[in-house]
């Protein structure tokens, strides 16, 4: 995996969809460098009280994108926009392995880059049943809510990384 760098301001950039799709890349590989860097019993464990597990973190991450670009934005009929939940919280069968739910994330990334970098950031998304019955949100409201997302929860795996002996830091 090669390392992507920080996206700093100071770099510059050709626009806004280039800045959201530089911070969307970092943080899904931080995600994925982070679950790489744990053992298959911490990956499938909880150190949390809520129960999750860097896992179903990973899986959860892919449907968010899933959710938001193709469902939403898109329009796109989706067989299981939910396949990362299981009676009302995240999961992740036995069966399912880290390597297969990376692989699948940045798949969903490269899908990620293509609509954002493909479409106007103005551009709202088409009606659907993402938006239960509410005008749909344009794509920079959800790359917005994308990047908050990732954020708070590259945020949460440090904490749980760190407690496991992982990696460390950004």
């Amino acid at each position: 995996m090669a390392e992507i760098p920080f996206p700093s301001p100071m770099v510059p950039a050709s626009g806004r969809a280039e800045v959201f799709v530089r911070y969307l890349d970092y943080y899904r590989e931080t995600v994925i460098a982070k679950t790489a860097g744990l053992p298959e019993a911490e990956l499938r464990s909880s150190r949390l009280p809520s129960g999750w597990t860097p896992l179903e973190l990973l899986k959860h991450l892919r449907f968010v994108e899933l959710r938001w670009l193709e469902w939403g934005f898109q329009g796109r009929p989706v067989d299981d926009p939910w396949g990362d939940r299981r009676d009302d919280r995240w999961f992740v069968d036995p069966s399912e392995q880290a390597a297969d739910l990376a692989a699948a994330l940045r798949a969903q990334g490269a899908h990620t880059t293509a609509v954002i970098t493909g479409n106007d950031l103005g551009a709202a998304g088409r009606p659907g049943p993402r938006w239960d019955g509410a005008d749909p949100a344009d794509l920079e409201r959800i790359c917005f809510h994308l990047l908050q997302e990732y954020a708070r929860h590259a945020g949460h795996l440090d904490i749980v990384t760190e407690l496991a002996g992982g990696p460390v830091g950004e």
